[in-house]
């Protein structure tokens, strides 16, 4: 397994960025069997994306993606949220959502021996990543196949309308009217997936298969569900998985595994 860590000027966020990167590139040669030749079919890949409060190293650091990565042949992107949701941030010319929806993806694929194949590239990621994979995923639905949201804080379901003084305990109205935009407005713009979802339904646009799983224990189990809902209302595809568990890492190497495993076997929705 290749571990890169790459640096480069973004357009999108007119600055230097970095992101980290595993690859498996570099097979083991083992005693006793015939080494595998070195001409490979490209790489399916995935963008992973971090939690609020976390940053480009939390997978890496906490998780098993290393392993799973080798074992499913996937090669794994993993940019930094910076707190913003993935979101556009127009004012300050940081472009998060284009960022990791379109420019990552097709700077990486000049980069790396990836398939170009829609259905072999895929957006994922935990918490405010998921919310930012299945955001992404929809609004840059011609690149990805597939988006796996892990314990999603949709958030556009709980801060719609929110009058000053608002509080969830982790951020404030300040905080979430600097990242969305005007509360009052954030109902059917792009950054609610409901909206998006109809959006591509209308143009007649394939929608990425989507997995998702949430504790029962978590504190956004109810809007997970209700976005699965509403996904199942509108008879789009969807794999939806609840188990015991809270918001903590516990729960999320469980998942990261079964979702690739899913994405590797031809992501067959729950009925």
């Amino acid at each position: 397994m290749a571990t890169v860590q790459v640096n480069f000027f973004s357009k999108s966020m007119r600055r230097e960025v970095s992101f980290n990167a595993l690859l498996p590139l570099d097979l083991p040669v083992i005693p006793g069997q015939s080494e595998v030749a070195n001409e490979q079919e490209p790489l399916k890949s995935i963008y992973l994306l971090n939690g609020y409060s976390g940053s480009q190293w939390d997978w890496i650091t906490f998780s098993r993606i290393r392993e799973l990565a080798d074992r499913h042949r996937f090669a794994v992107f993993m940019p930094a949220g910076e707190n913003h949701f993935y979101l556009d941030d127009e004012d300050k010319g940081d472009l998060y959502g284009q960022y990791v929806g379109k420019e990552l993806v097709e700077f990486t694929r000049g980069l790396f021996p990836l398939s170009m194949r829609r259905e072999d590239t895929y957006i994922g990621g935990l918490s405010m990543g998921g919310y930012g994979a299945i955001r992404n995923g929809l609004r840059y639905a011609e690149h990805f196949g597939g988006i796996i949201a892990l314990s999603s804080a949709i958030l556009p379901y709980k801060i719609a309308n929110a009058q000053p003084g608002y509080s969830d305990g982790v951020a404030d109205y300040k905080y979430f009217s600097r990242v969305f935009g005007d509360l009052s407005q954030l109902q059917g713009s792009d950054k609610d997936p409901e909206a998006l979802v109809m959006q591509l339904k209308e143009k007649g646009a394939s929608i990425p298969d989507i997995y998702m799983a949430c504790g029962t224990e978590d504190f956004l189990l109810d809007v997970n569900q209700r976005f699965r809902d509403f996904l199942q209302r509108e008879h789009v595809p969807v794999t939806y998985t609840e188990s015991p568990g809270v918001h903590d890492w516990d729960f999320w190497n469980v998942y990261i595994a079964l979702a690739l495993e899913w994405a590797g076997q031809g992501r067959r929705p729950n009925e």
